[in-house]
């Protein structure tokens, strides 16, 4: 059966029209040019701007007309409220592809590239606070200059409008990826994180993470009911991981297979009997509550490990004290991508790469905030496992995996998806396309699915229905 794919619509970038009653709007804003490659100029242009007796900074192409910087000012001016960084998404390199970004900037992944870009209006007094720009910065020193004001406590505001922002030339180079790879070094130990970090094939993306003293203990909870074929691979796939601290432990659903039942009395891991009905948050629940492992991590009986030492990677991750869940990349068994992490737009789904999401930008192949991920690799300390009171069984089925991220992103911790760990899944293999509606009724209520939930890190002008990805223009707040 052949699968629908996303479409993009040709009409993207924002038509911005004079405005008699705002005309004047920007005479508030200090208008700094930026040229590829002349950081000098930048940083010299910037520190006349703070100099200056405005109250905001607009740092734009050298190219741009006076009336096209004129008009962007504007729009970002009068649509500033309390912030002091207010930045929109931006025409892409290519016709009809546009840079879109989220609603908002997650910590995470604005320490893989820079999500805020151009254009941006920047509170003068803000800039000031934190320095300006750093000359010693090169080419990444508007990314390091967003991090420091991060850092800070900087009120940032997105504007779901496609206007003129980065050349194409600003957005990739070497020496941009030696830069960013830097300014991220910097940001990290200005933060006491210990972390490798390394560039990767995109100019604009890098990939951190934090060193660790010691490798805390996992406990790798298996759910399994009978095919023990399935069981075997995976369980084989684990045990060809190079992490030296961990423990399976299969959680038994009623088995009835003789083969099945032979393999586990003979498995030098722990099984836990979970009889009774299918209830997969009842199951999970029940193993973590005999766990004493640091970190506990849920994986399906039908999933193969592809990347080796994924359990370094995603425990690194999952150190940091801002982490809740850690999630990865699933791939089925054609290699075709069926989780890059779930998004609400508006119902959550899962973001595939290259079936409903087609462009490889930064936004799918980065560490990066994400609303939630799938519960068949999840990655969670337990005592805040604990201290959430667990998945919620009356999402016996299906959601839990869901509610449980949002459930986990309190006291300023958020779910961080790697794109750099791959496993396999066959999905529906183990227990078929169990899915009941009163699960998913009961979520949509509790979380006002279609009211007030919103996806914070997913660009709000984005609609996932199926496999096919809606553009739908956006009204700013």
């Amino acid at each position: 059966m052949r699968e629908e794919v996303a479409t993009f619509p040709l009409d993207y970038v924002a038509t911005l029209r004079h405005n008699p009653s705002t005309s004047a709007a920007w005479g508030h804003v200090e208008i700094v040019e930026a040229t590829p490659g002349d950081n000098d100029g930048l940083v010299a242009g910037l520190r006349r701007a703070l100099d200056s007796a405005k109250d905001w900074v607009l740092i734009v192409d050298a190219r741009s007309t006076d009336d096209e910087r004129h008009e962007v000012a504007a729009t970002l001016y009068e649509r500033r409220d309390d912030a002091d960084v207010v930045f929109a998404d931006e025409v892409g390199d290519r016709a009809g592809i546009p840079l879109l970004k989220p609603r908002e900037v997650g910590p995470h992944t604005l320490l893989s590239y820079n999500l805020v870009g151009r254009p941006a209006l920047l509170r003068r007094d803000a800039v000031a606070r934190v320095g300006g720009l750093r000359a010693d910065a090169g080419r990444a020193g508007e990314h390091d200059l967003y991090l420091r004001l991060f850092e800070v406590g900087a009120r940032f505001r997105h504007l779901p409008l496609v206007l003129a922002g980065r050349r194409p030339e600003d957005r990739r180079g070497r020496d941009l990826a030696d830069d960013t790879r830097r300014v991220v070094s910097d940001a990290l130990q200005r933060r006491g994180v210990n972390a490798r970090v390394v560039s990767t094939p995109l100019d604009t993306v890098v990939s951190w993470s934090p060193v660790l003293p010691q490798w805390p203990s996992i406990d790798i909870l298996i759910p399994t009911r009978d095919r023990v074929d399935l069981l075997r691979q995976c369980i084989s796939s684990v045990e060809s991981s190079t992490y030296p601290n961990y423990t399976i432990t299969i959680l038994d659903n009623d088995s009835r297979d003789p083969a099945t039942l032979d393999y586990l009395a003979g498995s030098p891991h722990r099984v836990v009997d979970c009889a009774g009905p299918f209830n997969y948050a009842a199951i999970i629940n029940r193993g973590v509550a005999q766990s004493t492992a640091q970190f506990v991590l849920t994986l399906n009986n039908d999933t193969i490990v592809r990347t080796p030492d994924w359990l370094e990677r995603m425990v690194a991750v999952s150190s940091l004290d801002d982490v809740s869940i850690v999630g990865v990349t699933l791939v089925d068994e054609r290699g075709i991508h069926e989780h890059d992490a779930i998004v609400i737009a508006p119902y959550p789904q899962h973001l595939r790469r290259g079936v409903n999401y087609l462009v490889d930008d930064e936004s799918v192949v980065s560490r990066r905030d994400v609303s939630a991920v799938t519960g068949a690799v999840q990655l969670i300390d337990r005592s805040l496992y604990e201290g959430l009171g667990g998945m919620d069984e009356e999402l016996a089925v299906v959601m839990n995996d869901v509610d449980l991220c949002l459930r986990s992103q309190v006291d300023g911790r958020h779910v961080v998806v790697l794109p750099d760990v791959v496993l396999s899944h066959f999905a529906g293999s183990s227990r078929g396309r169990l899915d009941p509606i009163v699960d998913r009724n009961r979520f949509v209520r509790r979380w006002d699915v279609f009211g007030s939930l919103r996806d914070p890190y997913f660009p709000e002008a984005l609609r996932l229905y199926g496999q096919r990805m809606h553009y739908c223009t956006p009204v700013p707040e």
